[in-house]
């Protein structure tokens, strides 16, 4: 059995806790066997471009040191991906990018639903460097922070943001830009009519699909 490592890169264990439960919701093969870890040194969100640049410092000797076949960057803000990457011979999934990918399989121009104002300027540099940019529909922040959106009063704003991303910026699919609001997929899908992608699926789904193909890189 192969063994997908979730690296939460930031020290909050109800992260952890949520990011596991949207991975429990997929029909997950046999074949593998996903495994949790949170990193206690990280800082306790991810939301500012210190909190960021802290996680990225971090995350490539998390990654190396895993028992793992592949480990999955569990937060949306992608720190330490590519360093990571060019420690191990195996796949690094990063959430993001992982979500991205996903959403021009689905649609046309992606939506992203962000946690604060300051990842939406991250996500923009991402997209650029990932020649991704022209997919982007819109980035718009329900301006809750990572543990704002675990409340259940949450969804109202995610889904008022949404729907501005749909129904102004013209984007046909939603992106929710936190790994923590995978439990409002289902709600906003049905209120939208329109794919909404749960970023933890979306990239342990690929870890499962290059491990089963024998791929050792992720990109």
């Amino acid at each position: 059995m192969q063994t997908i490592m979730m690296l939460n890169p930031n020290s909050s264990v109800r992260t952890t806790e949520a990011i596991a439960a949207s991975v429990a919701a997929l029909p997950v093969s046999n074949e593998f066997a996903i495994a949790y870890q949170t990193l206690a040194a990280g800082p306790v969100a991810i939301e500012s471009q210190a909190d960021f640049e802290v996680a990225a410092r971090l995350v490539p000797d998390a990654v190396a040191s895993a028992n793992a076949d592949a480990c999955v960057i569990a937060c949306f803000a992608d720190p330490g991906v590519s360093a990571a990457r060019q420690r191990v011979d195996r796949p690094v999934l990063a959430l993001a990018e992982s979500s991205y990918r996903l959403a021009l399989g689905l649609g046309r121009r992606f939506g992203i639903v962000s946690i604060v104002e300051p990842a939406v300027g991250r996500h923009a540099r991402q997209l650029l460097e990932l020649a991704l940019e022209y997919a982007l529909a819109g980035d718009r922040s329900v301006g809750l922070g990572l543990f704002g959106v675990h409340d259940e009063k949450a969804l109202d704003k995610i889904l008022a943001v949404a729907r501005a991303l749909r129904d102004v910026d013209g984007a046909d699919v939603i992106v929710l830009g936190c790994a923590s609001m995978g439990r409002h997929r289902e709600a906003v899908e049905l209120a939208l009519g329109i794919p909404v992608i749960d970023a933890a699926q979306a990239a342990v789904t690929r870890a499962m699909s290059l491990l089963t193909l024998g791929y050792k890189r992720a990109a």
